[in-house]
């Protein structure tokens, strides 16, 4: 019998992890921090490469995540580069009128999220450094993975475009929704388009940007609702650092003692400023609109918005054009359950999701926490390998399946609510009636709230 089928007290075990984001990162930190011999391989040449995308929400989820993963000491670090939490949810029309608008009045003394569970805003790029943190001897870059082989005895080996290889136990997938490793190992996991584009930007917060925006859009998470299901989210992001990188004044001293302290402050380039995501369907834009960048699709987005508000569309214009690309929104389907091996797949590897509900960086940090806790049990004999793996893929498509499905509903490019005709003028006039209804109805707001606080793991029991 491989070790794949027994429980031995004390298996030494080797993990090969493909890919050095969100997922893949916390999964290592967790392994390391457990004893337990990970090795990360990641195609970027530095620690410095793929910084893209901006702001990132934590919930309690990701939270719950990270804080298990993470030495307290950089458990505390992430907190402190967080920017300041948003407190509104906030519905508009994109001629700046509320539709909805949710913050902590909403909720009853004994609603109020504890502050495990209270969400963050984190710069990805700053999310990735924290995560890099402490794991630099286990991260290999420039590691282009090409396949992989499975032996008989159930360990597996990993080959990359340079000719080296690497052997381990168990080989997780995540590098991301277009990974070679699920298209080697579950070829039938498609990606499908949700016929949606997003265009993303970043608007530095200066006095005259700042003044664009009210309050509960300054201090919240903003959703914007155009003709012909255009859409925009808007979060403004104020960090803890100033310009020159060091702690603004005023910050708690314990708070300025981490950020002084965190090595990877060096590798930071975020600044205060607006983040905004256009969407449209892909029929209402150019036929080349992903092969446009910087000034040029900067330029697009203003031109679509010609009846918004002025302010929205100055925001658009101030942004910095190298900060604005294409993004085709795809999402996985589910799929049947497959038998465990000595691969598996974790994040966007396995269930992309639109960000129609925020929840895909936290699904992957979910599934770092519970795969670190299902291979640290094998280490120490508690469960085979097989077991261990597939009590992870159980668990975790049982929820990941619910958060694609959840999140695809909210942004989808063929609905009618991205109908040009008198059909999708009607549903949407519908929603925004339905919205403004509920805004009046304060044991509304608060359920709604509520349910939202639950989706995002508030309260949630730990996984088996």
């Amino acid at each position: 019998m491989t070790k794949w089928e027994t429980t031995m007290p004390g298996l030494p075990l080797h993990v090969i992890i493909i890919g050095a984001g969100t997922g893949g990162l916390c999964l290592a930190q967790g392994l390391k921090r457990a004893g337990v011999s990970v090795a990360v391989y990641e195609r970027d040449r530095t620690r410095r490469d793929g910084l893209q995308g901006y702001r990132v929400g934590i919930d309690a989820d990701g939270k719950r995540a990270l804080r298990a993963n993470l030495s307290p000491e950089l458990y505390d670090t992430f907190l402190t580069t967080c920017a300041q939490r948003p407190l509104y949810g906030n519905q508009m029309t994109h001629q700046k009128k509320y539709l909805f608008s949710a913050g902590p009045e909403v909720l009853k003394a004994e609603d109020q999220p504890s502050e495990d569970d209270a969400d963050e805003s984190v710069s990805r790029m700053t999310l990735r450094q924290v995560l890099l943190t402490g794991v630099e001897d286990v991260v290999h870059f420039d590691k282009c993975f090409t396949h992989y082989e499975q032996h008989a005895d159930g360990r597996v080996t990993a080959f990359f475009a340079d000719g080296e290889s690497a052997t381990g136990d168990v080989l997780v997938g995540a590098e991301g929704a277009n990974s070679p490793v699920r298209k080697q190992y579950l070829p039938h996991a498609k990606l499908v388009d949700t016929g949606l584009i997003g265009i993303t930007g970043k608007t530095p917060l200066t006095d005259e940007t700042r003044a664009l925006l009210p309050k509960e859009v300054m201090e919240g998470v903003t959703m914007v609702h155009g003709p012909k299901g255009f859409m925009c989210i808007l979060h403004v992001m104020r960090f803890k650092w100033d310009e020159d990188g060091k702690p603004k004044a005023g910050i708690g001293s314990t708070d300025a003692e981490a950020l002084r302290a965190w090595p990877g402050m060096l590798y930071d380039n975020s600044r205060d400023y607006i983040m905004w995501g256009f969407a449209a369907s892909e029929k209402w834009l150019p036929k080349d609109v992903t092969q446009l960048r910087g000034a040029r699709i900067q330029q697009l987005v203003t031109e679509k918005t010609t009846s918004w508000h002025p302010d929205y569309r100055r925001i658009f214009s101030l942004g910095d054009p190298d900060s604005s690309f294409p993004l085709v929104i795809r999402t996985s389907e589910p799929i049947d359950p497959w038998q465990p091996s000595s691969v598996t797949l974790i994040g966007d590897a396995i269930h992309t999701m639109t960000p129609g509900r925020g929840v895909g960086a936290n699904t992957a940090l979910r599934d770092a926490r519970l795969l670190t806790r299902k291979l640290d049990a094998a280490s120490r004999g508690e469960l085979s390998l097989l077991d261990a793996v597939g009590g992870y893929e159980s668990t975790m498509t049982s929820y990941a399946w619910d958060a694609v499905i959840k999140s695809r509903a909210q942004m989808d490019g063929h609905s009618v609510m991205h109908k040009g005709d008198l059909l999708g003028t009607l549903a949407r006039t519908g929603m925004r009636t339905a919205m403004r209804t509920m805004n009046h109805l304060p044991p509304v707001k608060r359920k709604m709230v509520l349910a939202e606080s639950s989706f995002r793991g508030a309260g949630r029991e730990d996984e088996d």
